[in-house]
């Protein structure tokens, strides 16, 4: 497995409604993480910045990759475009973090 962290960020007062939304995952959405290898998902919230930060297991960099092009993905995008940056596809603003320590 691969590790990956990255960096997006909310709206302000988007908050509630970022957790809110997650918290609703839909299953086809869960789905599709799983479909393109991804694992162990967690996102946290830096309330001071609005900066969120993510980490992922994935099977396969490539696979991963292909993820972006998948409707369900494309529709979660579309659904989430209003609480955080995004970019003009609306894919999520997001910057990779560099991994500098990890322990099992």
């Amino acid at each position: 497995m691969i590790i990956k962290g990255f960096k997006m960020k909310l709206h302000p007062g988007m908050e509630k409604e970022y957790e809110k939304r997650h918290n609703e995952l839909w299953p086809e959405m869960k789905e599709s993480i799983h479909k393109f290898g991804g694992h162990n998902y967690t996102i946290f919230l830096d309330e001071e910045t609005l900066t969120l930060f993510g980490s992922i297991e994935i099977e396969d960099e490539e696979l991963w990759k292909k993820q972006a092009d998948d409707p369900i993905n494309r529709k979660w995008w579309d659904y989430m475009a209003p609480v955080m940056e995004t970019n003009p596809d609306n894919s999520p603003v997001s910057t990779d973090l560099h991994r500098v320590f990890h322990l099992d």
